[in-house]
């Protein structure tokens, strides 16, 4: 678990979301309250997603979507979308003892790249996939020379 938290404060303007997320080479990150209550994650998917429209507009009124200075201008509007428009509002959480490998099955199973680690409504740490990841082949490959 990572314990040096990149977090993204509730009010945030998309812009300055994309910013946070670039300049600390991460690719998602969880939000938070005045109090540092976990309230939702918003990762480079959401970034990403909120600049496209959803299929059901798209083909309702396609008509909106072949101007492409408009859509220029929309992207532009975006840039002020504050971040508990296109965070996830419900991520998936851990505790601070859940086993890692139980870690790693919630993320897959619910196609998430980073768990918050939440103790007593508290934002504490952060687990992704990456580091599981790491940690599992660090321990597999000190088995692996052991045994030679």
């Amino acid at each position: 678990m990572e314990t040096k938290l990149i977090t993204v404060p509730v009010g945030t303007p998309y812009a300055d979301v994309m910013k946070t997320l670039r300049s600390n080479h991460v690719s998602g990150a969880p939000v938070v309250n005045e109090e540092g209550r976990l309230v939702g994650v918003v990762s480079e998917k959401d970034l990403f997603r909120i600049l496209y429209p959803f299929y059901q507009s798209y083909y309702m009124h396609p008509e909106q979507y072949v101007n492409h200075e408009e859509r220029e201008k929309k992207a532009g509007d975006i840039r002020k979308r504050r971040v508990e428009v296109f965070m996830s509002p419900s991520p998936f959480i851990a505790e601070p003892d859940m086993p890692i490998m139980q870690a790693g099955a919630l993320m897959l199973s619910k196609k998430v790249h980073r768990l918050p680690v939440v103790e007593d409504g508290k934002l504490v740490g952060i687990v992704s996939r990456g580091r599981i990841y790491r940690t599992v082949m660090d321990i597999n490959y000190k088995d692996f020379i052991a045994t030679e």
